[in-house]
């Protein structure tokens, strides 16, 4: 299977400026592409393919408007091209939305680099048109790599590599563990185990606290410095605004780090099987009273991270229908409670079991895969 290994790199003041020119590339030739989708398909004409589009992109490269194409690698504009063509191709197959134009403001910025071109040594790399730059970690030397990414996080610069590594078959238990995830907990599994939500924790809610003083202030900010219908964005103005995306990391960062811990966790004890419920989280977004809290415990981010934590380790990754009442219906005599509000906390049937909600969901999911 193929693991991403990510690393930290330290660039030097003239690299960092090429990494950026290599970001802004990679964005507007995404949006090239896509405007040149659309305006195809408003004219009757076929999906341009990724070929054809690349050949158009390097005769722009040879005009004096556009010669500042040519400052980056190929490659950062070759694959931006593709990954635009493909996710018009997951849309068309079902797979995903329509694909939006990258925003030079909310738009995560990385750019690709060229396999080939990828050179590493003791804690050094060598990105193409970039230079020797160290890194934090040691990467593997001596092995394949696949689809090298540079990223930005608002903070440092990484680079993630695929890396294709032997499944290890281990000693498994008997043992299959249900997990129902929700608001009031992360995860309740059918072991016993919990994992509490870690937005209620306090170095949640004083970031959170602290980001919204910032949010404020930075918005009284642009009204003093309004001038006519244009808001003027002053030295001030960027050092808040720093601020507030260094929180926002802050956050995601705890966040993610809590859920690799709980799927670690669950990991560890070697089941032979996991099984999940499968989340409608878009739908469960139209909620306006709990889609804040919803989108803040990265429900999908802890079914992929569960799910390949699983094949690395041999386990059965299973998730039930959408449909399947794991929390209406009894795990001792399977009687199904029709009416049950999200306000009962307590699972009371008439056979006599009262049981928390959410475990007696977590061991109607385990009982699925005995």
């Amino acid at each position: 299977m193929i693991l991403t290994k990510k690393v930290r790199i330290r660039p030097a003041l003239e690299q960092e400026q090429q990494l950026w020119r290599s970001v802004g590339t990679a964005r507007w030739v995404y949006n090239w592409t896509l405007s040149r989708q659309e305006e195809n398909h408003k004219h009757g004409g076929k999906f341009l393919s990724d070929g054809d589009l690349r050949k158009e992109l390097t005769q722009l490269k040879h005009t004096e408007e556009y010669a500042w194409l040519c400052n980056v690698s190929n490659n950062v504009a070759k694959q931006a091209v593709k990954d635009a063509c493909d996710a018009y191709k997951k849309m068309f197959k079902g797979l995903a939305k329509k694909p939006k134009f990258k925003s030079r403001k909310k738009s995560r910025p990385s750019f690709y680099n060229d396999t080939a071109k990828l050179k590493v040594k003791d804690q050094v790399v060598l990105l193409e048109k970039v230079g020797w730059m160290k890194t934090v970690e040691q990467l593997p030397i001596g092995v394949s790599y696949s689809n090298p990414r540079v990223t930005f996080d608002g903070k440092y610069w990484y680079l993630s590599v695929g890396i294709n590594q032997e499944q290890v078959q281990q000693k498994l238990t008997d043992e299959v563990v249900g997990i129902d995830v929700g608001v009031k907990e992360l995860a309740v599994c059918s072991n016993g185990m919990v994992f509490k939500n870690i937005n209620k924790s306090a170095a949640v809610r004083k970031t959170e606290k602290r980001l919204r003083r910032l949010q404020r202030k930075v918005s009284r900010k642009y009204e003093m410095n309004k001038e006519g219908s244009r808001f003027v964005k002053t030295s001030n103005i960027v050092k808040v605004e720093k601020s507030i995306r260094l929180l926002h990391r802050r956050l995601t960062n705890i966040r993610t780090n809590h859920i690799h811990q709980a799927t670690s966790a669950v990991a560890k004890t070697k089941p032979r099987a996991v099984v999940m419920e499968t989340l409608n989280v878009s739908g469960m977004m139209k909620n306006r009273h709990l889609s804040q809290a919803i989108a803040n415990q990265k429900l999908n981010e802890f079914i992929r991270q569960m799910k390949y934590k699983c094949e690395k380790r041999g386990a059965t990754f299973m998730q039930a229908d959408r449909w399947f009442p794991s929390s209406k219906c009894c795990s001792g005599c399977g009687q199904v409670k029709t009416h049950l509000k999200l306000s009962d906390r307590i699972y009371e049937c008439d056979c006599g079991l009262k049981i928390d909600r959410d475990l007696n969901a977590a061991i109607n999911l385990a009982q699925l895969a005995v």
